[in-house]
């Protein structure tokens, strides 16, 4: 028999734009004086929805709205969406650190969560009591504490820094002791969201190993990500939030096939059109289209064959853009990047001194297998982008494209379908 351990019924939250503390006092006596005569908050049938690309008409905005969904014991639940959707916020409902608007949420036991770097720590207590503090906050005794303080330290690999204040630690050593403390201090449900991205890459693989087996013990965790590998894998059942509402709910492999395809839609819209992307707009990357050797538009490429990737532009401002950055990060379809193509790492002086042109990036010899892949371009202020620059433009998911499996070797054999391709020598000696 299934057991419900979290229900979240028509839960909606309001933000409202602009200045903290701008007219809020009439707002908030409008509202008592509605709230005194038994009549609904006059506030709750205004606002715009959650789309960061439209500009709204009113002051108010719902960051989510209506949202329902139940979790079972020992499910582990993916919660995915676009920058904005409302994942960040529903967790901190969840998480009892903001109140809905409208609606609640049922939770049966102790919630455990990790929101963001240093949740829940103290700066100026080290790391030991950090861990006692969050594990009271948890409502878990002292001697609790104590019998899986080894398991949390040996886990965290803070072990040489435990007696040290956490404000001197790395963004990368504070995720690491705070996901062992809300993962070993046996949470009913355990909260995570996409934190984990700021850990290394074995740190991230153990963290995904320890959900596992918290999910295994018969505990629930949610999980927030923009890695669809990693919701496939550990994800049983899936949801995908946009512009604050709910818009899908079933099985994980469903949830990140719809996500991928919502994306490859939105990626058939006329580039120059597309209202999500970021930056100044000091120059537009207004369209995005693959070439063969002969300047001939292909849809279709194969793998170990000459491709060019050419980016129509077009410049908004009189200056000229100087030794700018461009980076093309290249995706799987489960999400996962493949390849980054960027002028710091090639040396490459990018100068934009029309109103319009074409970039083009050559490659003499396609390295990707077969599959399906996606672009994200971003070009920005300053060639090193370690260093401090500006984002000129930016659009995730720009171009959808496959790629055919072909005789990358030239020696007579269709490449394997997945990996990566490297060009070897392979000499006996």
């Amino acid at each position: 028999m299934s057991k419900v351990v979290l229900k979240v019924e028509n839960i909606s939250k309001q933000y409202r734009l602009g200045q903290l503390g701008t007219g809020t006092m009439s707002h908030d006596i409008n509202r008592w004086w509605h709230k005194v005569r038994g009549k609904e908050d006059p506030y709750l049938k205004i606002g715009d929805s959650n789309d960061r690309s439209v500009a709204g008409g009113s002051e108010y905005v719902w960051s989510l709205k209506d949202i329902n969904f139940e979790v079972e014991q020992g499910e582990v639940l993916g919660i995915i969406g676009k920058n904005g959707a409302g994942k960040s916020t529903l967790l901190k409902i969840l998480s009892q650190v903001t109140t809905p608007t409208t609606g609640e949420f049922k939770a049966k036991g102790r919630i455990a969560s990790l929101l963001e770097v240093g949740t829940g720590f103290h700066p100026d207590l080290s790391g030991r009591e950090n861990v006692f503090l969050n594990g009271a906050i948890l409502g878990m005794s002292k001697a609790e504490i104590k019998s899986k303080l080894d398991e949390i330290v040996d886990f965290s690999g803070v072990a040489k820094y435990l007696d040290t204040p956490v404000k001197r630690y790395s963004s990368g050593m504070m995720v690491r002791l705070g996901f062992a403390v809300a993962a070993h201090l046996e949470p009913e449900i355990l909260i995570v969201d996409e934190v984990l991205a700021v850990g290394d890459a074995e740190f991230q693989k153990k963290c995904l190993g320890k959900m596992k087996d918290v999910a295994g013990q018969g505990r629930t965790v949610l999980f927030v990500s923009h890695n669809m590998a990693a919701v496939k894998n550990l994800c049983t059942k899936g949801i995908i939030l946009k512009n604050g509402q709910l818009i899908f709910s079933g099985d994980s492999d469903d949830a990140c096939n719809k996500y991928l395809g919502m994306s490859m839609d939105q990626a058939q819209d006329s580039l120059e059109l597309r209202k999500d992307r970021t930056g100044t707009g000091e120059i537009l990357v207004e369209q995005m289209y693959f070439s063969d050797f002969y300047g001939n538009s292909v849809a279709q490429l194969i793998s170990g064959e000459y491709v060019k990737l050419n980016l129509k532009y077009k410049k908004t401002i009189k200056e000229n853009l100087t030794d700018v950055f461009l980076g093309i990060t290249i995706r799987n379809e489960s999400d996962i990047v493949q390849t980054v193509i960027a002028t710091d790492e090639t040396k490459t002086a990018l100068n934009v001194n029309k109103n319009e042109g074409f970039i083009e990036i050559e490659m003499p010899k396609l390295m990707l297998r077969g599959g399906s892949y996606s672009i994200t371009i971003m070009i920005s202020t300053q060639a090193n982008i370690l260093k401090e620059h500006k984002i000129l433009d930016r659009v995730e998911n720009a171009l959808f494209f496959t790629v055919e499996r072909g005789d990358y070797w030239k020696v007579g054999n269709i490449n394997r379908p997945s990996g990566y391709l490297q060009d070897v020598a392979i000499i006996s000696k």
